[in-house]
């Protein structure tokens, strides 16, 4: 396999970690069974960011349209969730990752919410990488609680019309001090956003692999960045004006 190129990493990778239940049905298993491969693929993933130096994984994990499922499946999704903050807060806090949580979270079940909140309590203080996980979230619903955050901070007084502009809007997103991401991946060969992150990956690289999230590994996440390594990044510029740079 190539080289990958330090000083050409990215600072954020974001993933839309798809395709569970797609693994499981054809393996003949329950969806749960997919969900549970898929949390060790999400800790492959983590360790291996954090060797690579990668300074925010964003990992999309359940989104607000996720509560229409049966009720069944969000249960022992949510017990899924409880026992990985159990098992991993330990070596979170040894190596230094902060953890991060964004959505609606209030609508979390409060034992859930509690342990969410104990994790990202005891991580504050690490100085290592984020990791940034998506619980209950909406991008639509993001943009829309931040109109209204502004909305009210204008009837307050607290900013001025003239003062909003892209910097001040970004303040008021769950992602507020983040760089955007420069890598979203997609497994599962689905070519849709998901209504992931839709105001920060304006300009993201985007890479979709068929890999179900359960089959994704270390060779398939350095295999997304050597991928994201051969683009050339314009941010609308043009080619002449990159190379001038």
């Amino acid at each position: 396999m190539e080289r990958l190129l330090k000083d050409k990493l990215p600072r954020h990778i974001a993933i839309i970690m798809d395709g569970n239940g797609r693994w499981a049905r054809k393996r003949s298993f329950d969806r749960m069974r997919g969900h549970q491969e898929g949390i060790e693929s999400a800790k492959e993933v983590v360790k291996c960011c954090r060797e690579l130096g990668i300074e925010v994984l964003t990992l999309y994990a359940f989104s607000l349209e996720n509560w229409s499922r049966p009720a069944i499946e969000i249960k022992a999704l949510m017990e899924l969730l409880k026992r990985y903050l159990r098992a991993e807060l330990p070596e979170l806090i040894k190596n230094g990752i902060r953890l991060n949580v964004m959505g609606d979270t209030h609508t979390l079940p409060e034992d859930v919410r509690e342990m969410v909140s104990e994790a990202v309590r005891k991580t504050s203080e690490n100085k290592g990488m984020i990791l940034n996980i998506a619980l209950s979230y909406s991008g639509r619903n993001e943009i829309v609680q931040a109109v209204r955050e502004i909305g009210k901070d204008l009837k307050e007084r607290k900013i001025t019309l003239e003062q909003i502009n892209e910097d001040t809007f970004a303040h008021y997103l769950f992602t507020a001090g983040l760089p955007d991401p420069d890598l979203l991946i997609r497994t599962s060969g689905e070519y849709r956003i998901s209504n992931f992150l839709l105001w920060q990956i304006a300009y993201t690289e985007i890479y979709v692999t068929d890999v179900l999230w359960p089959d994704f590994r270390k060779d398939n996440l350095i295999q997304a960045i050597l991928d994201f390594q051969k683009r050339e990044r314009r941010f609308g510029l043009t080619h002449e004006q990159i190379e001038k740079a």
